[in-house]
C-alpha cells in the first residue's frame, strides 16, 4: 500500500481511572510512523485518580486529541461514542493499560487491506513492574496461565481468527454489524468478532503486530478482574450456547471438581459414602490433582526465585479460580448488573 494515499486513522480509547499509564498509551500512538491523517477519541469515565486533569492537558497539547464523554462507564458504550464521533474510515482500537510497538498501524492498515479483513488484531506482550504485576504478565504470557488464545505469547501464527485483540476495524463493516453490543460489559471484543465472522466477514490474526499490555498490580484487583471476566463469558455462554470454545469450560469444570472434591473427600474417609458417590468422588478428585501437578510444573519452568515462582503459580490459580467462580455465576443467573471494579475500588 502507498502510505502517500494511506487512509486516516481514527483510534478510540476507553479510559477511567488511568493516571499512572494513559500518557504513554497515547505517547505511543503520537509516536507511530504513518503518513496518513489520525485522531484520538478518548472515551472519558467518571474517573477519580486525576485521569481528567490528564486528559485535559493532552488535548490542549495536541488538536488531533479530544475527548467524549462516558459516565456510565460501560466500555461497549464508550467505544461505540468514541467511533460515532470519529471521522476516518479505519478505527483502531488502544486501551489505555496498553502500549503500541513502532509500526503498528502501518503494518495493520497493510494487512488490513491486503487480507480483505473486516476485523484484525495482534499479539498481547503483558508486561509488568518487579514483584506481583511482573507475576502476572508472566502468567499471561504463559501456556499455563493465558497462553491457549491464540493472541497471547509468542507462538501465534498469522490468519483467519476467532477475535481481535483490541481490535483495527473498517468502520463501514462495523457499522454493518451494529458496533459493539451495549448490553455487555464484557468480552464484547470477541462478541463483535463473532457477529463480523457470523456475516461471514473475514477476522485475522497478524503477530508482527505488537501490543504492550499492564496488568492489574495487586491480588484483590486481579481477582476482580477475573470474576467479572468469567461472569461476562457465563453470560455470553447463556446467549450464544455451544459457539463458544470449549477452552472456556475448563475453569468451572476444575472449580466444580474441587469444590466435589472438598466437600466429600471426610466422608469417603470415614466410610460414609455409597459405592456411587464414592465413584463420584474419586473421578472429581482427578480434576484437582492434575490441577496440582499442572501448578507444580508452571512453578518448575517459571524463571527466577524461589519467591518469583511461588507468586507465579498462585497468580495463575488465582486468574483460573476466580474466572471460573465468575463464569458458573454468569451462566446460572446471568451477568445482571456485575461490574469489573478492579479500576474503581482499591
Amino acid at each position: 500500500m502507498e502510505q502517500t494515499s494511506a487512509s486516516g486513522v481514527s483510534y478510540v480509547m476507553p479510559v477511567l481511572n488511568e493516571a499512572g499509564y494513559l500518557e504513554a498509551a497515547v505517547a505511543s500512538i503520537l509516536a507511530q510512523d504513518y503518513a496518513g491523517e489520525v485522531e484520538i477519541v478518548l472515551a472519558l469515565g467518571p474517573s477519580t485518580d486525576g485521569t481528567d486533569a490528564i486528559v485535559e492537558r493532552l488535548i490542549a497539547a495536541d488538536t488531533r486529541i479530544r475527548s467524549v464523554p462516558n459516565p456510565g462507564m460501560d466500555i461497549p458504550i464508550g467505544l461505540n461514542r468514541a467511533i460515532a464521533a470519529s471521522r476516518f474510515p479505519i478505527v483502531i482500537r488502544v486501551d489505555a493499560h496498553t502500549e503500541l510497538a513502532p509500526g503498528y498501524t502501518r503494518r495493520g492498515v497493510e494487512t488490513l487491506e491486503r487480507t480483505g479483513a473486516a476485523s484484525l488484531g495482534g499479539v498481547m506482550i503483558a508486561t509488568g513492574r518487579p514483584g506481583f504485576q511482573a507475576a502476572v504478565a508472566r502468567a499471561y504470557n504463559s501456556p499455563f496461565g493465558l497462553g491457549g488464545g491464540a493472541y497471547h505469547g509468542d507462538r501465534a501464527v498469522e490468519g483467519p481468527a476467532e477475535s481481535a485483540y483490541m481490535g483495527i476495524f473498517r468502520r463501514e463493516l462495523f457499522d454493518q454489524v451494529g458496533g459493539f453490543d451495549e448490553s455487555l460489559r464484557r468480552g464484547e471484543d470477541w462478541e463483535l468478532n463473532f457477529r463480523l465472522r457470523q456475516a461471514g466477514l473475514l477476522v485475522w490474526l497478524d503477530p508482527k503486530l505488537r501490543v504492550s499490555y499492564w496488568p492489574r498490580s495487586t491480588w484483590a484487583r486481579l481477582a476482580r478482574q477475573f470474576y467479572a471476566t468469567g461472569v461476562w463469558r457465563g453470560e455470553l455462554v447463556r446467549r450464544l450456547g455451544g459457539r463458544n470454545p470449549l477452552r472456556f469450560f475448563a475453569p468451572p469444570v476444575l472449580l466444580i471438581s474441587l469444590v466435589v472434591t472438598v466437600l466429600l473427600t471426610p466422608f469417603a474417609a470415614f466410610g460414609l459414602l455409597p459405592t456411587w458417590l464414592l465413584a463420584i468422588t474419586g473421578l472429581a478428585a482427578l480434576g484437582p490433582l492434575a490441577y496440582l501437578a499442572l501448578l507444580v510444573a508452571a512453578g518448575i519452568t517459571d524463571t527466577g526465585s524461589l519467591a518469583d515462582r511461588l507468586r507465579f503459580v498462585a497468580v495463575v490459580a488465582t486468574m483460573h479460580l476466580s474466572w471460573g467462580a465468575g463464569f458458573l455465576v454468569g451462566v446460572v443467573r446471568g451477568a445482571r448488573d456485575a461490574v469489573d471494579t478492579s479500576r474503581t475500588e482499591s
